[in-house]
């Protein structure tokens, strides 16, 4: 038991600016991969909080989903937004893969780095501002939340880092048993807070995107870096964020 809290914590030292010990580094990520969903679940709890306080001091849907988004940035300290503008840099601008690379490591943002923020954050904010209500807003940034961070964990299994230093290279590939607890932590919460149909879309969904966006790192550098992790993470939030809105 004490080793498995000492997993969540590490998770969530890594994925979040949440008060914890410091992050181990090298190694400790293999280990704690499994509870990155939960981490996942407790951001999205977070920004849930933040909607359910708004709109109960009369804010619109609009103001009340900014808010919303803000808690949760605020909590993952914009780790998985840097992570996808500097990914949109790279792979739109540059020509091969060490160009694309040198562009990622890069701190300045560019113009894909820009449209690509400003795109996810307007579905993610639409998408609550269309469910509107405070239980089903909840429940579809918790499941949104869970499946992001699984998201990662199946990138980090279908690649391998594409290049030898980084905080990429520093992560190791999940096994097959954290991996598999991961996926049954993530396909368990979509399934208790959401309709089954509507669950299961998003599971799909999400592991579809997972997908590509692992063929798409594999094409454009040769693997995966910290960037790309962060990218997959906030990619597959948003499109299980959608479905899990979808029609309410």
């Amino acid at each position: 038991m004490r080793k498995v809290l000492r997993e969540l914590v590490q998770a969530f030292a890594l994925l979040t600016r949440l008060p914890t010990p410091p992050f181990r580094g090298k190694g400790a990520v293999a280990g704690c991969v499994w509870a990155f969903p939960l981490v996942g679940a407790a951001v999205g709890a977070l920004g849930a909080a933040a909607y359910w306080l708004a709109r109960g001091i009369a804010m619109t849907p609009a103001l009340a989903a900014v808010l919303a988004l803000a808690a949760q940035v605020v909590a993952t300290g914009g780790f998985h937004e840097d992570g996808l503008a500097d990914t949109a840099d790279g792979f739109g601008g540059g020509t091969t893969p060490a160009e694309k690379l040198a562009i990622m490591r890069d701190s300045r943002i560019g113009t894909f780095g820009v449209l690509a923020l400003v795109l996810v954050l307007a579905m993610r904010g639409s998408a609550i501002v269309a469910v509107a209500d405070r239980a089903r807003v909840g429940a579809a940034l918790v499941v949104a939340g869970t499946l992001g961070r699984a998201a990662i964990v199946g990138v980090l299994k279908a690649l391998r880092p594409a290049r030898a230093d980084g905080l990429g290279a520093s992560v190791e590939a999940p096994g097959a048993r954290r991996m598999a607890v991961a996926v049954l932590i993530g396909i368990a919460l979509a399934f208790a807070i959401l309709p089954p149909r509507r669950a299961a879309g998003a599971l799909l969904i999400a592991a579809a995107t997972a997908a590509a966006t692992a063929w798409l790192a594999r094409a454009q550098i040769g693997g995966y870096t910290g960037d790309v992790l962060g990218a997959a993470g906030l990619v597959g939030e948003t499109v299980a964020l959608l479905v899990a809105a979808a029609k309410w």
